[in-house]
C-alpha cells in the first residue's frame, strides 16, 4: 500500500462543505477527546475551529510538555550545493534562473562543518539541489561521511530516492530525512513543478516511507504552505504524518509547516497563509499528532517563532544560511534558495527559548557502534 491510495479516498470530498457545516458544537466535542481521528483533525482546520485557538493552545501545550518535555531541539542547515535540474516556480534554485551555481569541495566541506560545530550545534541537515551529474551519490555519500566527524546528528533534505540509495547513506552516518511533498494537490503540483526529475509526483510522495524503510531513525515531512489550498493541504500532510506513524513504529515521524518566503524569480503564493492560521495549523496537528516533532524553520520572524514556542514546536533551526555554504566564508554566499526571516545567531535564539522557561537542546542524540 501507498500513501497514494490513502489520498485517493478523498479525491471526491466536498472540503469547502464539511468546513462550512462545522458548528461550535464539533470543535468543543473534538476539544474534549483524547484521541483525534481524521474527521476531527477536519474540525479542527475549520475557520470556525479559528474561534478557539486559546483552548487548542492550552490543550496543545499540555500534550507537547507530556512527550516532550519542555525542551526545543536545535538543528542549523547546511547547503553544499545548489546546481540542480528541476524547474519549480517557488525556488530560488530553478535550473532557469541565472544564478551562482556552486558546489562545495570536500575541503570547504570539512571548513563548513568545523566552523558550524564551533556554535555548539550537534544537530546538522544537509541540503542540496538535484543534479546528479554535477553531485552524484559517491560525492553525496562523501560529503556525509565527512561531516558526521563534527555532528552527533546528520540529516538530509535532498531529492527524493530508491531506498538502496537511502541504505547508502545511512551506512555513512546519515541517521533522518527531510522531505516536503510540497503540495498534496497533484494537479497543483504538475503546475508549479514544469521541468525535471522533480515532476514525477509518486516517486516524491513514496520517498518519506522509502527512508523509513531504509531505517532512518527520523522522517520529516510538510506541505510547502502557499501553493494548495491551504486546510487540505495541513489535512494530507496530518493524514501522511500517521500513516507513517503508524506504520514504521521505530520511526520518529515529524511535520514542518513552512511558508513560501521571497526567492529568486519572484513568485508569489497561490494560497497565503496568515500567523492566526499558521498558528491554528500548529495546534491542530499537535493534538492530532500528540507524539509527532514539529520544526518551524527561520522562514519565520524572530518574535513569532518566540510566540510559537510553548504552542507545540520542538524543532527550531537557528544561524541559518540558504545559500551554498556561509558559515566557514560568508563572503563567498551564493544566491539563497529562499531569503531568512530569523537571522539570529544560535546562541540568541537559545537566548530566547530559555526565557520562556524552556531548555534549548543542541544535542539529544548519538549513534552506538
Amino acid at each position: 500500500m501507498s500513501f497514494y491510495e490513502v489520498l485517493q479516498c478523498y479525491r471526491d470530498f466536498d472540503f469547502d462543505g464539511f468546513f462550512a457545516a462545522v458548528t461550535e458544537a464539533d470543535v468543543m466535542r473534538v476539544l474534549a477527546k483524547e484521541r483525534r481521528g481524521e474527521r476531527d483533525l477536519l474540525v479542527l482546520l475549520s475557520p470556525r475551529a479559528a474561534d478557539f485557538l486559546e483552548p487548542m493552545a492550552r490543550a496543545a501545550q499540555q500534550l507537547t510538555v507530556q512527550y516532550f518535555g519542555r525542551t526545543i531541539q536545535l538543528f542549523i542547515p547546511l547547503y553544499i550545493a545548489n546546481h540542480c535540474a528541476n524547474q519549480c516556480l517557488y525556488c530560488g534554485f530553478n535550473r532557469s534562473h541565472a544564478i551562482g551555481r556552486r558546489k562545495l569541495s570536500l575541503e570547504e566541506i570539512a571548513a563548513e562543518g568545523r566552523a558550524i560545530a564551533a556554535t555548539g550545534m550537534r544537530h546538522l541537515l544537509v541540503l542540496t539541489g538535484e543534479a546528479p551529474e554535477v553531485t552524484p551519490m559517491d560525492y553525496i555519500e562523501a560529503a556525509l561521511a565527512l561531516l558526521k566527524q563534527y555532528f552527533a546528528s546528520v540529516a538530509i533534505e535532498m531529492f527524493p530516492m530508491a531506498t538502496e540509495a537511502y541504505r547508502r547513506l545511512k551506512a555513512v552516518g546519515v541517521d533522518g530525512l527531510t522531505l516536503y511533498q510540497e503540495v498534496y494537490d497533484e494537479a497543483v503540483y504538475r503546475r508549479v513543478h514544469q521541468a525535471g526529475p522533480k515532476t514525477d509526483y509518486r516517486f516524491r510522495l513514496d520517498a518519506p516511507e522509502r527512508g523509513a524503510r531504509a531505517g532512518f531513525r527520523a522522517v520529516n515531512i510538510g506541505p510547502l504552505l502557499g501553493l494548495g489550498k491551504k486546510r487540505r493541504e495541513v489535512f494530507f500532510a496530518g493524514l501522511h504524518a500517521r500513516y507513517l506513524d503508524d506504520r514504521y513504529l521505530a520511526t520518529e515521524v515529524g511535520l514542518s509547516l513552512p511558508r513560501i518566503n521571497p526567492a529568486e524569480g519572484g513568485f508569489q503564493p497561490l494560497h497565503p497563509v496568515s500567523d492566526r492560521e499558521f498558528v491554528q495549523f500548529l495546534l491542530a496537528l499537535r493534538l492530532f499528532l500528540p507524539r509527532a516533532g514539529i520544526t518551524v524553520s527561520t522562514r519565520e520572524r524572530a518574535a513569532f517563532r518566540d510566540r510559537l514556542v510553548p504552542l507545540g514546536v520542538t524543532r527550531l533551526s537557528a544561524g541559518s544560511c540558504t545559500g551554498v555554504g556561509g558559515y566557514a566564508a560568508p563572503e563567498r554566499r551564493e544566491t539563497p534558495q529562499f531569503e531568512i526571516a530569523d537571522q539570529r545567531a544560535v546562541a540568541l535564539v537559545a537566548q530566547a527559548i530559555a526565557a520562556q522557561g524552556y531548555q534549548p537542546v543542541c544535542k539529544d542524540w548519538d549513534s552506538i557502534g
